[in-house]
């Protein structure tokens, strides 16, 4: 079938465009009646703010309770790993977790781990001004040890949004982690 050229009229649209005059008339004045339904269905619209709060401390208690504890306890059967909790300058948080005696290794204020010699940082966790999380601990530092498998001293982990919304992980000697919840306590986790 042999190439044939197009004529203009053939890539011309089916119904000529209304003029751009009657265009923006029209939507200015349908514009103006349904504001006041744009403003209100605004209004109507939820609050995501609690959740994702809600969801960050969740997802905090989760990372320390599920993980990073499971991981300081398999470490631990090799050499004895603790976990240093600080709260820094700027209002944030921070934990890590390392070889070596306790405070060998700390936080900047980046949330980077800093160690002295000897000491080798396994994992930190940053909880900086911006994210609506802090964490604390009754304990500065909690050693997992290899030789008795045991974690001293035992500690509550305090996970807390903004609102005051908290996950508290309680620590025994034994390492095993319980979670609840401080009144009003969040969804899923028993009241402390």
């Amino acid at each position: 079938m042999p190439l044939t050229a197009r004529s203009p009229e053939d890539e011309a649209p089916l119904h000529p465009p209304l003029p751009a005059r009657h265009h923006a008339g029209r939507s200015r004045h349908r514009d103006r009646h349904l504001f006041p339904l744009y403003v209100r269905g605004a209004a109507a619209l939820p609050d995501f703010g609690p959740r994702r709060e809600r969801r960050h401390t969740e997802d905090a208690a989760a990372r320390w309770g599920q993980t990073d504890l499971q991981l300081a306890r398999r470490r631990a059967g090799r050499a004895g790993v603790r976990v240093n909790f600080q709260v820094l300058a700027d209002g944030g948080s921070c934990y890590v977790m390392h070889t070596g005696a306790a405070g060998d290794c700390g936080c900047t204020e980046e949330g980077q781990p800093e160690c002295r010699p000897g000491a080798e940082a396994l994992r930190t966790a940053h909880y900086g001004p911006g994210v609506p999380v802090r964490i604390a601990s009754n304990s500065r530092s909690i050693l997992f040890d290899p030789v008795a498998g045991t974690v001293t001293p035992t500690a509550t982990m305090k996970v807390q949004g903004r609102s005051g919304s908290a996950v508290h992980q309680i620590v025994n000697v034994m390492g095993r982690v319980r979670s609840c919840s401080p009144a009003p306590a969040l969804p899923g986790f028993r009241a402390c």
